[in-house]
C-alpha cells in the first residue's frame, strides 16, 4: 500500500441564514506508508474536520484524498479511526468488541480469536478479555480502541485526541503505547492532539495549522518520537532541542489564539 495524499483540500460549511464558514483551504500533505503525523493548532483551525474527511465521513467542497492510489470516497476498513472515548460496545464484553470487525466479515472463528488473544497481550489487557467495558478505567478502555482499530488491519490509524481524556499518568504510559504500535505495525498514523508536548512526543512530522480557513502554518520533521520507541519518555522530553522546539510551537499558537480574540473583542 503507498501513501495518504491529501490534494489541495478546502471545506466550506454553508449556513442556514445564507452565510458560509470556510473550515479548510488549500491544504495539501504527502503521507508516506509508516509514518506518523501529528496535527496542532488552536481551537477552530480545522483539525477535526481534516481528520472526517481523511475517514471518509465528510465530502471536501474542493480537492480530494488518495490512498493507495484510490481515490477516498467515504468510510472504508483501510481507515480505522480512534476517538477520544472509546467509543466502545457497552453491551459486549473486551474480547467480543475487539474482534467485532473481523466478525462482520465473517473471519473464522478460530482466525478471529487469534488475533484477539494476540492484541490483548500486545495492548497489556491478557487478563482482560471477558470483562465488561463499564469495569475498566479510562486508560484501558482505550487500550481496547486501540486493540479494536488495529484487528482491522487498517492501512491508516486515525486519531482523534485519543489521550485527551486521561490524566497525566496514564496519558504517558499511552503516548509510549502508540509509540510501541506504530513502530511494530509500521502503520500510517495521523494524530489530533492540542497538546504540544504529545504532538513532539508522538510526532515523526507535526504541522500547526493556523485559522480560519485552516491551513498548513507550518511543519516539522522531529527526532522525538524515533527516540521514544527506545528510551523512558520524560528523559525525551529533556534531550537536545525538545524544550527549545516547543516553545516556538506554544508562542505562534498562543499569538494566533490572542488574534482570534482579537477580532471576536473587535465584532
Amino acid at each position: 500500500m503507498s501513501g495518504l495524499i491529501i490534494d489541495n483540500i478546502s471545506m466550506r460549511f454553508d449556513l442556514p441564514n445564507g452565510k458560509s464558514v470556510q473550515a479548510l483551504q488549500n491544504v495539501s500533505l504527502d503521507l508516506k506508508q509508516g509514518e506518523l503525523l501529528a496535527v496542532l493548532g488552536p481551537s477552530g483551525c480545522g483539525k477535526t474536520t481534516l481528520l472526517n474527511i481523511l475517514a471518509g465521513f465528510l465530502a471536501p467542497t474542493e480537492g480530494q484524498i488518495r490512498l493507495g492510489g484510490k481515490r477516498v470516497m467515504g468510510p472504508s476498513p483501510e481507515r480505522g479511526m480512534v476517538f477520544q472515548q472509546g467509543a466502545l460496545f457497552e453491551w459486549m464484553n473486551v474480547r467480543h468488541n475487539i474482534d467485532f470487525g473481523p466478525r462482520m466479515k465473517g473471519m473464522p472463528r478460530a482466525e478471529r480469536d487469534r488475533i484477539t488473544d494476540h492484541l490483548l497481550e500486545t495492548v497489556g489487557l491478557h487478563d482482560f478479555g471477558e470483562k465488561a467495558v463499564y469495569e475498566l478505567s479510562g486508560g484501558m478502555q482505550q487500550r481496547v480502541a486501540l486493540a479494536r482499530c488495529l484487528a482491522n488491519d487498517p492501512d491508516v490509524i486515525l486519531m482523534d485526541e485519543p489521550l485527551g481524556a486521561l490524566d497525566a499518568l496514564t496519558r504517558e504510559k499511552m503516548q509510549g503505547l502508540v509509540l510501541k504500535l506504530w513502530k511494530e505495525t509500521a502503520k500510517t498514523v495521523v494524530l489530533i492532539t492540542h497538546s504540544v508536548e504529545e504532538a513532539l512526543m508522538l510526532g515523526e512530522r507535526l504541522v500547526v495549522m493556523a485559522p480560519r480557513p485552516g491551513r498548513i502554518f507550518r511543519e516539522y520533521r522531529l527526532p522525538f518520537a524515533e527516540r521514544g520507541v527506545n528510551m523512558d519518555l520524560r528523559e525525551v522530553k529533556r534531550s537536545k532541542g525538545f524544550a527549545q522546539t516547543r516553545d516556538e510551537i506554544l508562542e505562534m499558537i498562543w499569538g494566533m489564539e490572542e488574534e482570534i480574540m482579537g477580532k471576536r473583542d473587535s465584532a
